[in-house]
């Protein structure tokens, strides 16, 4: 495997493209030899579901698409960034029980720390905001994640 490896896709900000982001990162990282069946693979499916539904729900129509990219470094580690051009950055909000929303930063939060990970964001240079999850990517994890 090179030492580097990149992939990335742009969706419309559309329900429908949550699905879809979530099937191609299954489909690239089962290509970079993470086994679609491990416990990790279901996480970093929930994460990309997560930050996808945000991109969709959190813009209020201002990022007319998502860019979802998958970098791993070395066989050593992850990245998961998803991109919208909306300039508010994500935050945390008080989730009540009987609330419909507002979990999904603190379930990003915790997949990637249960995973020895890390949440970061950085600004676009058009205005927007990539959100990336740093994940460790190591031989043991790609065969038993």
């Amino acid at each position: 495997m090179a030492d580097h490896q990149e992939a990335s896709v742009t969706l419309p900000s559309d329900p429908a493209s949550v699905r879809t982001a979530r099937r191609y990162v299954a489909e690239v990282l089962g290509g970079w030899g993470l086994d679609d069946g491990a416990e990790s693979a279901d996480s970093i499916r929930l994460i990309v579901s997560e930050l996808a539904t945000n991109a969709v729900q959190h813009t209020f129509g201002q990022s007319p698409t998502f860019t979802v990219d998958l970098r791993l470094e070395r066989e050593e580690r992850l990245h998961i960034g998803v991109t919208d051009s909306h300039p508010r950055w994500p935050r945390r909000l008080p989730a009540a029980v009987q609330q419909d929303n507002g979990r999904g930063m603190v379930i990003i939060r915790v997949l990637a720390a249960e995973a020895g990970g890390r949440l970061s964001v950085t600004p676009t240079a058009e205005g927007g905001k990539t959100v990336w999850i740093t994940l460790p990517w190591t031989a043991s994890l790609a065969a038993s994640v």
